[in-house]
């Protein structure tokens, strides 16, 4: 039985272990780590004394992970971070019991091969089950760390962000496998090369994005405005600046960050006005996204046939403006942040209004994914998302297998400035880029806004957190699909049809075992007569 301060260490060294992968992801982005970062967790868990104490220490290294990753919003949450990390800590449970049973003790080769698949398999339910949007949705998935590296990219290009967590925790159990158990280095060893032999294979032979053309897009990033009752205003004519400095260049698109209209341009026909002679003026649409009040019953885009009218309520839409006015094209958000933008089971949680920044009123949400024709440019289509959207590989897959050659991403991270939401923001443009082999533009109002190609890589410079700038880029449009697109979250399903088979063989065992063992029969005893 361990002592009370061997309790304690272990506790405070399972919280630590779990936060290292943190080092991983922007600002640092030490993509490199991310292979080693579970290493000293996994090595803990596996010399738990009980199950009990690997469902504890799972629980709180889980709760670290979270901590870490999204410590930027302890100044908006404040102590209710702390409840949103031990509730989402429990997620690392299963994982945690998985480790301990598959790499404690001394396992035989067999059991070491199977926590090769089992392990990560077990990783990536944690990330698919924090991933649905209540619980705050997919930021900070392990595989999105390696968004600076080529052949990972090539990776989420196959199976998305998904297999490239699944290869990141492989190497890592490996990794374990080498250092606890040298009776096993011959699978470990195994292990690691099988996934450097992967991909080194997608690298070579996974179909790269064609590409059919470039698209000169200006991104306007008006940077910060004062906070105050005229703040909307004062962004509105940044930005207005901005964009009308791009005249005399060739621009195909403008794009405007994450609520850089502040009124609904049907209430604000002068709006609506200053907007359409902008693009007259810059001879290109612009794609700004409107932050306000609608009034119930306004479509969000045209439609064929009758479909129930919006509610009434306050909308983040991202609308094409043209010269004569908005396109008609309109895309309302369709996910909103938990606490940022709404609140999750308001009646109960609703106190979370007086210890933070949550939100006071409920945003409503948009009905459908929206891709929209470029003017000018036929047979090219915008797919948008507002915000953490971008976190979302479902939705940039929707967008682009309904015909988007081009993702705009609208965002807003001014509230975190000085933090590592930015960059770590801004980093997933990558992921979605190679995962649908399209460029994805990421505009923000306040950077980090930047513009990746179909494979993923950096077009052109970035604009800082510092920058108050209008830049135009040469996006390279690409055709054909990726694997991912085609067959979607593959990964994900692999990884649950093994955790089922393994729930499955050992429920048959442990069925056999209680089974009680039949009683041995005896012949009847005769008689003797004599």
């Amino acid at each position: 039985m361990l002592s009370k301060r061997t309790r304690c260490w272990r506790a405070a060294a399972a919280a630590a272990a779990g936060a290292l992968p943190c080092l991983a992801f922007p600002a640092p982005a030490l993509w490199w780590f991310a292979y080693v970062a579970l290493v000293p967790w996994m090595l803990l868990l596996r010399s738990a004394p009980t199950g009990r104490r690997a469902a504890l220490e799972g629980w709180l290294g889980g709760a670290g992970f979270i901590l870490a990753v999204h410590h930027w919003l302890l100044p908006s949450l404040h102590v209710f971070l702390l409840l949103v990390a031990a509730l989402l800590g429990l997620l690392w449970i299963p994982w945690a019991l998985l480790v301990r049973e598959f790499l404690g003790g001394v396992p035989e080769p067999g059991r070491a091969t199977a926590a090769l698949f089992l392990v990560p398999a077990g990783w990536l339910l944690s990330e698919l089950a924090r991933s649905w949007q209540g619980l705050g949705g997919p930021w900070g998935l392990l595989g999105a760390s390696q968004w600076q590296v080529p052949p990972a990219l090539r990776l989420a290009s196959v199976g998305g962000v998904w297999l490239v967590s699944l290869v990141v925790v492989a190497v890592n159990c490996g990794l374990v496998l080498l250092i606890a158990v040298p009776g096993a280095r011959v699978p470990a060893v195994a292990g690691v090369t099988g996934c450097a032999v992967l991909t080194g294979v997608v690298w070579l032979w996974a179909a790269r994005p064609e590409v059919s053309g470039t698209l000169r897009v200006a991104v306007v990033q008006p940077g910060l405005v004062a906070d105050g009752p005229d703040s909307a205003g004062l962004r509105f004519a940044a930005g207005e600046r901005l964009t009308r400095s791009l005249a005399g260049q060739p621009v195909d698109l403008v794009v405007w960050g994450e609520s850089s209209v502040g009124a609904d341009l049907a209430a604000r026909p002068d709006l609506s006005r200053r907007l359409a002679s902008l693009s007259a003026e810059v001879g290109a649409p612009l794609l700004v996204n409107v932050d306000a009040r609608r009034p119930a019953g306004t479509a969000a885009a045209p439609v064929a046939a009758p479909a129930p009218q919006p509610e009434g309520g306050i909308y983040k839409s991202s609308v094409l403006i043209g010269p004569r006015g908005p396109t008609g094209d309109r895309y309302d958000k369709m996910r909103l942040v938990p606490f940022g933008e709404y609140i999750p089971a308001r009646s109960l949680l609703g106190w979370a209004t007086s210890v933070g920044k949550a939100a006071e009123e409920d945003r409503q949400r948009g009905r459908t994914p929206v891709v929209m024709g470029l003017p000018g440019r036929p047979g090219v289509r915008l797919g948008p998302l507002v915000c953490f959207e971008s976190a979302f590989p479902d939705m940039s897959r929707r967008l682009t297998r309904d015909g988007a050659a081009l993702l705009v991403a609208q965002s807003a991270t001014s509230s975190f400035q000085h933090s590592w939401a930015p960059a770590q923001h801004a980093s997933l443009a990558a992921l979605r880029a190679a995962e649908d082999g399209r460029p994805v533009v990421h505009t923000t109002l306040t950077g980090i806004s930047e513009v990746h190609g179909p494979s993923g890589e950096r077009i052109g410079p970035a604009l800082p957190t510092s920058a108050s700038a209008a830049q135009v880029y040469e996006v390279p449009l690409a055709r054909g699909t990726t694997f991912y697109v085609r067959f979607g979250d593959w990964p994900v399903g692999v990884a649950l049809a093994l955790l089922a088979a393994y729930c499955t063989v050992e429920g048959a065992r442990s069925l056999r075992l209680r089974k009680p063992a039949p009683e041995p029969t005896t012949p009847p005893a005769r008689t003797a007569r004599g």
